[in-house]
């Protein structure tokens, strides 16, 4: 039976991404604009609708649509924001930041990642994104953000992530122990930050972020 793929892309946000509190119609509309099944693996196109992961090579994965749905709800992108993504992947949430945000920079360590979504949205005749190919925890931006989103899970959100927003400027990161992590979104106020608590989840984690191994005799 061949795929109707505006009935499952409709159906996704409908019976997935809308039940999960994802009410902001600008995130929904980027979700709808963008053709997710691009995006997917071509083995996996008759799963891109589906409420799952998927796996997209280097033992990473492309994240639910109700977590790329409460993603851009969180940030709340402007017209004249500048976006920091760390965490390329397949570039679907690249595509629907670049269709909220001024410019975005994304960045994985993965070079493929990186020229993969890169193709991709030449192809939809996206320009507003600039693409390095980069250790996200050695990275040194030259500039700060309005919005920061991270793809992965952190075990310790790195002090680092928080210096790189500008005042009011919103990261929206996973982070804490598998397989009970937190989504949260902290906000800079001033020289301080607000930490607001989303929901639990358990995704995997950003290279080099995950929990440090404890040994004992």
């Amino acid at each position: 039976m061949t795929l109707n793929i505006e009935q499952a892309r409709h159906a996704m946000i409908e019976q997935q991404v809308r039940p999960w509190n994802v009410v902001d119609m600008q995130a929904l509309g980027a979700m709808n604009a963008m053709p997710r099944e691009r995006f997917v693996p071509a083995q996996y196109k008759s799963l891109a609708f589906t409420d799952a992961a998927l796996p997209i090579g280097h033992g990473e994965w492309m994240l639910k649509p109700v977590l790329e749905g409460r993603m851009p709800q969180a940030l709340k992108p402007g017209a004249n924001d500048a976006e920091l993504e760390i965490g390329t992947g397949s570039g679907f949430i690249t595509a629907c930041l670049a269709h909220l945000a001024r410019a975005v920079t994304s960045i994985d360590i993965h070079a493929d990642f990186v020229d993969a979504a890169k193709a991709k949205l030449a192809e939809l005749e996206i320009t507003n994104v600039q693409y390095e190919c980069v250790d996200a925890l050695t990275y040194r931006p030259d500039r700060q953000f309005d919005a920061i989103a991270v793809t992965g899970a952190v075990a310790v959100v790195p002090e680092t992530f928080k210096q790189w927003l500008r005042p009011n400027g919103r990261l929206f990161v996973i982070q804490g122990q598998s397989p009970v992590q937190e989504a949260v979104c902290i906000t800079r106020t001033g020289d301080a930050f607000e930490t607001e608590s989303l929901f639990e989840t358990d995704v995997p984690y950003l290279l080099g972020a995950s929990p440090k191994q404890l040994f004992s005799l």
